[in-house]
């Protein structure tokens, strides 16, 4: 009798019942599918947001470099209109040398009309910012900068686009990542019941739920998608 009642001591009860343990596989088989799904879902807005970005940092990239030719162009334009009009003066200032008073006149329109023709005002605002120190509007600061102020800002945002677009394509990457989690932890919870005793059960279960764990405070450490409202999808159109 003695000898039963020892037995019986050195019997340990296990932590859960097998239907304790049942019942833990099931909600948590449940609460990783619906994790898993959310990640899905918000990985997926990173990649769309991802396409997005660079498509729109392509296009803002080819505008920039068209506007950044097209002052170029204007530049160099202007440019040697200066030239020209540096060759009118130098002629104007020899006719009043030689006394041409009619002559110099005449260079003073036909100069006249070619800035009004040919100089962007861009050109015109350098002139009224000269002063007398200078010899050429193009040593105005900042002058040239103006020949290119709708290319730089072009560029400048294709840049950003494409940095978010970098941010998006990383965010993704880590979403596909705790997928990855959750489809270990899913084959953990599905292979419990393939153990025999409960204690072996139990010890897969609580590895399972800990990889759940990590896996969703990892996720709620990932930035969501740009402009993200839960309830904008549910909105009336």
């Amino acid at each position: 009798m003695a000898e039963e009642t020892n037995e019986i001591k050195k019997e340990k009860k296990p932590l859960f019942s097998e239907n304790t343990v049942e019942v833990l596989v099931a909600i948590f088989l449940g609460i990783t599918a619906l994790l898993t799904a959310w990640a899905t879902w918000i990985g997926s807005l990173h990649g769309g947001n991802q396409a997005t970005n660079y498509t729109k940092s392509n296009n803002l990239a080819s505008e920039g470099n068209s506007e950044y030719n097209a002052g170029m162009q204007l530049y160099l334009s202007d440019l040697m209109a200066w030239n020209t009009m540096m060759e009118y003066g130098f002629d104007k200032v020899v006719a009043t040398a030689n006394g041409n008073d009619v002559e110099a006149e005449l260079i003073q329109e036909k100069l006249n009309n070619y800035i009004e023709q040919n100089a962007s005002p861009i050109l015109f605002d350098a002139f009224n910012q000269m002063t007398d120190d200078m010899n050429s509007p193009f040593e105005v600061e900042g002058m040239t900068d103006n020949y290119f102020i709708t290319a730089n800002e072009l560029l400048d945002e294709s840049r950003e686009l494409l940095e978010e677009g970098q941010r998006d394509n990383a965010n993704g990457d880590a979403y596909n990542l705790v997928n990855v989690i959750y489809s270990v932890v899913l084959f953990m919870l599905g292979i419990v019941g393939v153990f025999k005793r409960i204690p072996n059960r139990t010890v897969v279960l609580f590895i399972a739920v800990i990889g759940l764990v990590l896996a969703t405070v990892y996720m709620f450490t990932i930035p969501m998608p740009t402009g993200f409202d839960f309830g904008s999808f549910f909105a009336a159109k």
